[in-house]
C-alpha cells in the first residue's frame, strides 16, 4: 500500500554555541512550554565510531479536537527518540516517532542542530505526517501539520528558556523560519533515506573524539545528578 505523507520544515537559530545547545538539550524538560510532556526516560546510550548514540522514551499528550474524538481518546502517547551526536562534525540529530495511534496519524520528525560560522546554532526541523484512515487521511494530515507548526514554536521557545537559565551570560534570542506544507506520495521513502544516511555515517575513531564525547557525557551527568539521586532514593 502506498502511503501519502505531508511534510513540513521549520528553522530556528539559537544564539548559543553548539556545545551549550547540546548540553542544554538533555535538560529541556520541564519548561513553561512543555506541559504536554509527561515523562522522559533514557533507555540506551553508547559511544560507537566516535559518536554518541542515545535512545529515549517519552510520553506526551495534546488536546484532541471535537472531530478527532470519534477516532481516539485524549490519552498519553509514547514516543521514541533516537539521537546521534557527532562531536567532530559538530552535528546533533534527533529522530522521533510515535508508537501509539500510528494508523490514525503517524508523525516522523527529524531535527538537526549544526554550528554556524557566527557561533550560533541552527536547528532544522522536518516532519512527515501520514494517516491510514480512509476518507479522512487528507484532513488528518492537514490537522497534523497545523499542530506541528504550533508545537514547533512552543518547543523552540521552551528550549530558549532553558538555554537562558543555564547560560545567562550568553545572548538569548531565537529566530524562526518555516517552509509551507506539502503533500507528496513517496515522502516516507525520502525520509527513510535521510534517516538511513544520517544514522549510518561514521567518522574515524580518534582519541580526541572520545574525549569530546566523554566531556559532553560528563556535562550531562553533572546536570542530572540531582535527578538521578532522587530516582534512586524513590526506588530504594
Amino acid at each position: 500500500m502506498v502511503i501519502t505523507a505531508s511534510s513540513y520544515r521549520t528553522e530556528a537559530v539559537f544564539d548559543y554555541s553548539w556545545k551549550n545547545v547540546v548540553v542544554a538539550y538533555w535538560n529541556r524538560y520541564p519548561n513553561p512550554s512543555s506541559s504536554h510532556v509527561l515523562t522522559e526516560d533514557t533507555i540506551q546510550r553508547e559511544v560507537r565510531d566516535g559518536k554518541l548514540y542515545s535512545r529515549r522514551l517519552l510520553s506526551k499528550t495534546n488536546p484532541v479536537p471535537k472531530w478527532g474524538s470519534r477516532f481516539y481518546n485524549n490519552v498519553p502517547v509514547k514516543i521514541v527518540e533516537d539521537s546521534v551526536l557527532d562531536p567532530v562534525g559538530k552535528t546533533f540529530t534527533t529522530f522521533t516517532r510515535n508508537l501509539g495511534m500510528k494508523k490514525i496519524m503517524r508523525v516522523d520528525e527529524i531535527v538537526t542542530y549544526t554550528e554556524q560560522n557566527d557561533g550560533s546554532t541552527l536547528a532544522v526541523r522536518r516532519a512527515y505526517i501520514s494517516s491510514q484512515v480512509l476518507g479522512f487521511s487528507r484532513a488528518i494530515r492537514a490537522f497534523g501539520i497545523e499542530r506541528f507548526k504550533s508545537n514547533s514554536n512552543k518547543a523552540s521557545n521552551g528550549f530558549d528558556y532553558v538555554l537562558r537559565r543555564m547560560f545567562p551570560k550568553s545572548q538569548s534570542s531565537v529566530h524562526h523560519s518555516a517552509s509551507p506544507a506539502a503533500g507528496a506520495t513517496g515522502a516516507f521513502a525520502a525520509h527513510q533515506s535521510d534517516l538511513s544516511v544520517a544514522t549510518t555515517a561514521a567518522v574515524p575513531n580518534h582519541t580526541s573524539t572520545i574525549k569530546s564525547v566523554a566531556r559532553i557525557g560528563y556535562d550531562f551527568m553533572k546536570c542530572h545528578a540531582s535527578k538521578i539521586a532522587q530516582l534512586f532514593s524513590v526506588r530504594n
